[in-house]
């Protein structure tokens, strides 16, 4: 266990200022509660235990490892030759069949991939793009003969490959993307065509270099009717030259904010012709005659069941957002037990950063966030190898697992930047040297946001299915209903569902202080507040947009998008408070007292930063009391010094080892400073020929004072 530094020591001093010791009557001293760091660590690495520190073992190898100041095109041959170490260290392989070499293990396969991101997001995301969306696509998408035609080369790289879905002219509106692909039953070929120079794929991994076919989704019709977006495979090209083949061309996106390893790219298709067969069928297929059939009769579902099926992606990409906060949070919780700065409770001792209050309220919050998103996390993984694996596979499972994945990807990815950004700042200069990382891993997570669906766009969705379930809860309830069904609210009288959860509302506020502070840091009483939050936003906006159906398309638009903003945080919300719950059922898991105290206090902290983050709701809408408002922020102050003592072990069970953090500051060097500096000036004070500062020899010969 890593040595703890400069801690308050003892127990009950938590409230004393740092340095100086508690006054007061003394009583019996409670036991500290204890961190048990290598259970912790076991219960966050999940049930993928295994794949997780398989892959962490090679994320620590310096092979894969980032490194600073290369070019571009330096950067990118770098990552393309880290592809072909993972196929040789059988890293790649876990998703797919049985039969082609794989293990059909669809969740160990997301919890492996995501944890290359602590070697180089470059490598994580290009590894994502080949194995992850290109051979999924085929994997999914296709059927049996794609399998053995196109999957081994996938699988060991022989066939480095794109997944070119988004255009220049549109990204997260997949449905109206410009690229058609129209069939010609004279030669039984698909003819594959950009019509415009805004129906380009753009932002395209593998477009630009090593890409030799991809995955192309287009527009698909025959016999002059439109059947909605389908996915094609199309050779890019010629294996021996490099060169793209007749009719196609491209352009290199060029240097961006981050993610300089991957070759981004533009590609464009004039009239390029392929075989009937190349159109992966599983959802939609096209006679030699032109006539085209599909299992799902319904044009929308059969696009929704298709975009489906790629969901890894951004379950993917949750997990590696969690996991880059876990690093930052390490390397910033570690510097700030060693950095000291100013000498505030003594003349000759400086105070750790973390000791300083305002250190806590920025790094704790973020930390108790991360454990919550990592404990969501998990269930989403869970999730989606349910519905992947077949366990658990009807149209609402996977109606579900798209849900949260689009919930929890938009918090945990933007909590990702939010907290690089703030470890880098914690740090000061320090934080901004590239050696120490944040400022590199913030540039190359910025696109997270907005890839596999913008954010706000992705909330937006999770809206749209929150009001579903709504209507359908009160789908014979009169508007009358609806309204004293909201003003309820504030009396404590409705039990409601918030995202298939049953709760029940909380009581009426007493007034009484002690009784509001019990209240709040009460399981029951967060999961009250926060859940009334979300289905009272919900209820609203279900009663602003009812009848809106009845509207003309133009004027639906327009008061949807009145009321666009307040869906979008309704939404947000709802994330939040899935994330609290799974803190929540993880703390049931947690076997060592105390260890469960100690991660109580951290999902208290999350619940009540929720809350208070959105207090004005709260206090306009009748839910606390201004009295009661008042204990939310002294009860976090409180927490943070509760936490205190244990925040190296909450960050050391993370498991990551310094050749996965990778920062300067993180390595004791800092201690080893501030302790030859202290030992320094000890050692002038103890010999008499230290100086005396100018302010206490003025202070003692002001007049009126003795000298």
């Amino acid at each position: 266990m890593t040595e703890v530094v400069d801690r308050p020591a003892g127990k009950g001093q938590g409230t004393a200022a740092p340095g100086k010791p508690a006054t007061g009557p003394t009583r019996p001293a409670r036991p500290e509660p204890a961190v048990d760091v290598e259970a912790l660590g076991r219960q966050l690495l999940g049930k993928w235990a295994a794949v997780r520190l398989q892959a962490r073992d090679l994320a620590a190898r310096p092979e894969l490892h980032k490194i600073e100041g290369l070019t571009h095109s330096e950067h990118r041959k770098r990552v393309f030759g880290q592809l072909k170490y993972l196929v040789e260290n059988e890293a790649v392989h876990r998703a797919f069949p049985a039969a082609l070499g794989g293990s059909d293990d669809h969740g160990g396969n997301i919890a492996g991939f995501e944890e290359l991101v602590v070697a180089d997001p470059s490598l994580q995301i290009k590894a994502g793009v080949q194995w992850g969306l290109f051979g999924s696509a085929v994997m999914h998408l296709g059927t049996a003969e794609h399998h053995a035609k196109w999957l081994p080369g996938i699988m060991n790289l022989d066939i480095p490959g794109c997944f070119a879905m988004t255009e220049t002219g549109h990204g997260s509106d997949v449905a109206s993307i410009a690229t058609t692909a129209t069939y010609d039953p004279d030669t039984e070929e698909f003819v594959v065509h950009t019509p415009f120079r805004a129906a380009w794929k753009d932002y395209i991994g593998n477009a630009a270099i090593d890409g030799l076919g991809a995955v192309v989704f287009a527009q698909l019709v025959t016999r002059g009717i439109n059947h909605g977006v389908h996915a094609f495979y199309v050779d890019l090209r010629d294996p021996a030259t490099r060169e793209f083949l007749p009719g196609i061309g491209g352009e290199d996106d060029g240097i961006k904010g981050g993610l300089n390893g991957i070759d981004n790219g533009r590609l464009h298709f004039t009239q390029v012709r392929i075989p009937r067969t190349n159109l992966l069928n599983r959802y939609g297929d096209v006679a030699p005659d032109g006539t085209y059939t599909s299992p799902i009769a319904s044009p929308g579902r059969r696009f929704f069941t298709m975009l489906g099926t790629l969901v890894q992606g951004r379950v993917s990409l949750d997990g590696a957002a969690v996991a880059a906060s876990k690093v930052a949070l390490q390397a910033a919780i570690r510097y700030a037990t060693e950095r000291r700065q100013f000498n505030a409770s003594s003349h000759t001792e400086e105070e750790v950063l973390l000791d300083y209050q305002r250190h806590q309220r920025r790094l704790f919050t973020r930390l108790a966030t991360t454990y919550a998103a990592g404990f969501a996390h998990e269930q989403l993984l869970q999730k989606f190898d349910d519905v992947f694996s077949g366990a658990h596979h009807t149209d609402e499972d996977r109606q579900d697992l798209e849900t949260l994945a689009a919930a929890l990807k938009a918090l945990s990815t933007w909590h990702a930047l939010d907290t690089l950004q703030e470890c880098r700042e914690a740090c000061g200069g320090a934080g901004f040297l590239i050696e120490n990382r944040f400022a590199s891993l913030r540039a190359d997570l910025d696109v997270y946001a907005t890839f596999e669906g913008d954010n706000t766009v992705l909330l937006q969705l999770v809206a749209k299915r929150l009001l579903a379930d709504y209507a359908k809860e009160f789908r014979n309830v009169d508007f009358g209903v609806l309204a004293r069904y909201v003003v309820g609210q504030a009396t404590g009288a409705a039990i409601h569902r918030t995202g298939l959860r049953q709760v029940a509302q909380f009581m009426a506020d007493t007034g009484s202080v002690q009784r509001a502070a019990i209240a709040l840091r009460d399981e029951d009483g967060q999961r009250a507040l926060l859940t009334d939050r979300v289905q009272t936003m919900v209820a609203e906006a279900a009663g602003s947009l009812r009848g809106s159906s009845r509207l003309s398309q133009e004027k639906g638009a327009a008061l949807f998008n009145r009321h666009q903003n307040e869906l979008i945080d309704a939404a947000q919300a709802h994330a939040e408070l899935l994330q609290w719950e799974a803190f929540t059922e993880a703390l049931r898991d947690v076997t060592d007292p105390g260890t469960r105290t100690v991660l109580t206090w951290l999902r208290d902290l999350f619940g009540l930063s929720l809350i208070e983050k959105n207090l004005a709701w709260y206090l306009m809408n009748g839910r606390l009391s201004m009295q009661r408002a008042r204990t939310v922020g002294e009860y976090i102050n409180r927490l943070l010094v509760k936490i205190r003592p244990h925040a190296l072990n909450l960050v050391e069970a993370f498991g990551y080892s310094p050749d996965h953090v990778r920062s300067a500051i993180a390595t004791g060097a800092e201690k080893e400073r501030q302790d030859e500096a202290r030992a320094y000036f000890r050692s002038q004070r103890a010999s008499g020929a230290a100086p005396v500062e100018e302010k206490f020899l003025l202070a003692r010969t002001a007049p009126g004072k003795h000298s």
